[in-house]
């Protein structure tokens, strides 16, 4: 189990932030500009995707979620959701002018941060909303970068992590049935991005299986099961936020929270995942907040995994954030 006592200074207190966000993300946000919830909410094909250039790295607890209020977060999921059906599971790369056009007539602090972004960001790829578009987004984008880089230090080092995820859900007492297969499908795309064999696929199959219902969902589903058996493993550590957060058990959080395909992830979710498999996560946030104290700047935060031996290693997994939503950003 990963020991917060083992971590250095600075992780241990990226943790201890990470976690204590939860209950001032669902009391805290503010609402929304008009021309947000009409771009985001009422077209999510034209939803807004941000990323971190001209930014600056805050702990969650730092960050000015004073921009939205979890009314309008809820609204804005029910959107998205009803529109979700209309909109492939994960969508086509688009530059990221296609971000500034929707607000060209916009509020103009979100248009200076798109500018921003722009500097360092070429790319953006949506993906669909509905409840899982935490896990597509970290699908595609982890497995684009492996087909991409041909890093086979990496798929065997993540190999190896799936081993011992799989052995964390039977010392858990999960019957090895009702996660197999979940886990075989994820191997085979792992496997299947590796070229030189047989099995190897290009990047337009890839984007073809990651729209596939079968293949996206039981990707998923390996996500949410690594997500839980993280969560349970280190229970002691997650109880008090939990338990801070909803007013319910680590067992009846997964269970309800983590396990069932649809739920929200919130920075529990992305922690257990990121220490799981060893993989750090760069979330970004586009809002209409400021700073008083200097320029204008688009904030983010690195998960990086508990485990690591490079706290400076930036990820290579780049994902936006939006009340409720996230999409992958590509570098330039």
């Amino acid at each position: 189990m990963a020991n917060q006592a083992e971590a250095s200074p600075r992780k241990r207190k990226a943790l201890e932030s990470e976690l204590g966000m939860e209950a001032a993300v669902a009391t805290d946000m503010k609402q929304l500009a008009a021309e947000e919830a009409a771009a985001i909410v009422l077209n999510p094909s034209n939803s807004v995707g941000a990323g971190a250039s001209g930014s600056r790295e805050v702990f969650p607890q730092e960050y000015d979620w004073s921009c939205c209020r979890d009314d309008d977060i809820m609204q804005q999921q029910a959107a998205i959701r009803e529109e979700a059906i209309k909109i492939p599971y994960v969508g086509d790369k688009e530059p990221l002018s296609s971000l500034a056009a929707e607000f060209e007539s916009g509020n103009p602090i979100l248009k200076e941060k798109i500018r921003l972004l722009s500097e360092q960001y070429a790319a953006l790829r949506r993906t669909r909303g509905d409840g899982n578009c935490f896990y597509r987004s970290f699908m595609l984008a982890y497995l684009e970068h492996i087909l991409e880089t041909q890093d086979i230090a990496e798929a065997k080092r993540i190999t190896g992590k799936v081993e011992q995820c799989k052995n964390t859900l039977q010392s858990l007492g999960y019957t090895e049935f009702t996660y197999e297969d979940f886990f075989s499908i994820f191997m085979e795309q792992l496997e299947s991005v590796l070229q030189g064999k047989e099995a190897s696929i290009s990047m337009e199959e890839l984007l073809s299986r990651s729209r596939d219902q079968f293949v996206s969902d039981y990707v998923v589903m390996f996500f949410r099961f690594v997500t839980s058996g993280e969560i349970r493993k280190r229970a002691e550590f997650f109880e008090p936020f939990i338990a801070g957060l909803t007013n319910t058990s680590v067992d009846q959080f997964c269970k309800s929270s983590v396990e069932p395909m649809g739920e929200e992830c919130d920075h529990v979710h992305i922690i257990a995942l990121s220490d799981a498999l060893g993989v750090a996560i760069r979330v970004v946030y586009l809002d209409r907040s400021s700073c008083d104290k200097g320029a204008l700047a688009v904030n983010h935060h690195d998960f990086v995994p508990t485990a690591s031996a490079d706290e400076s290693t930036e990820p290579f997994v780049t994902l936006l954030y939006r009340p409720g939503h996230y999409d992958i950003l590509y570098r330039r």
